[in-house]
């Protein structure tokens, strides 16, 4: 990074002589060795956590004492990705990246179901092809726990601020972070952002105009007329399907528990489940399909939002679990894919059943409608 003052300092994802520091934080943090601990040993974390935390403490150091790099890190990534495909998918499939160029960065929109996963799935399909690997939009609503924005941080994300208040501060934010993509895209990285705040609980993908309008506000500030700065900005929209969400349980009770009683009040650690939920649970066929870069031609960002959500409907993958929970071309299926859904939702409890089908089933109305 440059020696003199860092504008991007608060938001962009760590350096190389960054990881270090960030890796004994998060090694020393008290909540990070509780997380941990919870998921992996909940039953004796509660009486042996005093003495599993040295051991645990211990382990990541031998694992991670030596990186000291973007790419070091990059790569105990990949193996970890690899490991997390081998075990938790069925198949992992990409489309769309032969008519894209290697030697070229672009924004990737794309829909959003899994925070994790989502763009790990994108930069394994990118990875896989010589593309280099993107940075990686966050919101700050999940870097609550310091050692979560480390961990992020180290791993090529950087933050969205939702968490400012005042006309003022919301429109610095804005500003900082439209330039950083600007300026990321320009230097030596493509971008990874989602279509809209938040994960599409509902299995309903729709591109929040508003997302559009935060690219254009550094274009504007430099009077650039707004679609010559959109197409300058190399927009692909990307559909990511799961033929099985690992959350779909966890989605469906906070969506039950709004339309009740108006309200869902969140766990302490209820983001980072959902994170590990969605890397351990099992997923399916997995797969990310890239369309084309926005060509030009848009008047406003509402009309960029409709093509960018008119190729993610198009190019949305419609795997047996949607079909099934739709309705639509069950003949076609095999009667073991048709079991093994039936299964899963039978052990949704009942009240959540009805939620999580139409879930599933929501993306075949985008197909075929």
């Amino acid at each position: 990074m440059p020696t003199n003052i860092d504008k991007f300092s608060d938001i962009r994802p760590y350096n190389d002589q960054e990881i270090q520091p960030a890796i004994k934080r998060v090694i020393n943090s008290e909540e990070f060795m509780d997380a941990i601990l919870s998921f992996r040993f909940p039953k004796l974390s509660k009486y042996l956590g005093f003495a599993l935390k040295p051991l645990l403490r211990r382990y990541f150091l031998y694992k991670w004492g030596s990186i000291d790099s973007i790419d070091k890190m990059q790569k105990v990534v990949g193996v970890y990705m690899q490991h997390m495909i081998d075990s938790t998918t069925t198949k992992f499939t990409y489309s769309g990246l032969d008519k894209l160029d290697p030697e070229q960065n672009y924004l990737f929109v794309s829909n959003h179901r899994d925070i994790a996963m989502d763009p790990s799935f994108v930069n394994w399909a990118l990875f896989s092809e010589n593309f280099h690997t993107v940075r990686i939009a966050i919101g700050d609503n999940l870097l609550s726990k310091p050692f979560v924005s480390d961990l992020m941080r180290m791993n090529k994300s950087f933050i969205v601020r939702r968490s400012v208040t005042g006309v003022r501060e919301m429109m610095k934010s804005l500003s900082t972070l439209s330039d950083f993509i600007c300026t990321s895209l320009k230097s030596d990285s493509s971008i990874w952002i989602a279509q809209k705040e938040g994960r599409a609980k509902d299995g309903f993908d729709k591109t929040d105009p508003a997302i559009i309008k935060m690219f254009y506000v550094n274009g504007k500030k430099q009077k650039i007329p707004f679609d010559e700065y959109i197409k300058s900005l190399n927009i692909v929209p990307v559909a990511v399907s799961y033929e099985l969400d690992p959350c779909d349980q966890q989605k469906a009770r906070e969506l039950y528990e709004l339309s009740e009683s108006g309200q869902y009040n969140k766990s302490q650690f209820e983001d980072i489940e959902s994170i590990v939920s969605g890397i351990i649970g099992q997923k399916g066929h997995v797969h990310v399909a890239f369309g084309k870069p926005l060509s030009g031609g848009f008047e406003n960002a509402e009309q960029v939002a409709e093509e960018i959500d008119a190729q993610i409907y198009r190019n949305y993958f419609l795997h047996p679990s949607n079909l099934i929970a739709a309705q639509q071309d069950v003949d076609n299926l095999s009667a073991q894919d048709i079991a093994a859904f039936k299964a899963r939702i039978q052990a949704i409890p009942p009240e959540l059943q009805e939620t999580v089908l139409k879930m599933y089933a929501n993306p075949v109305g985008h197909f075929t409608g």
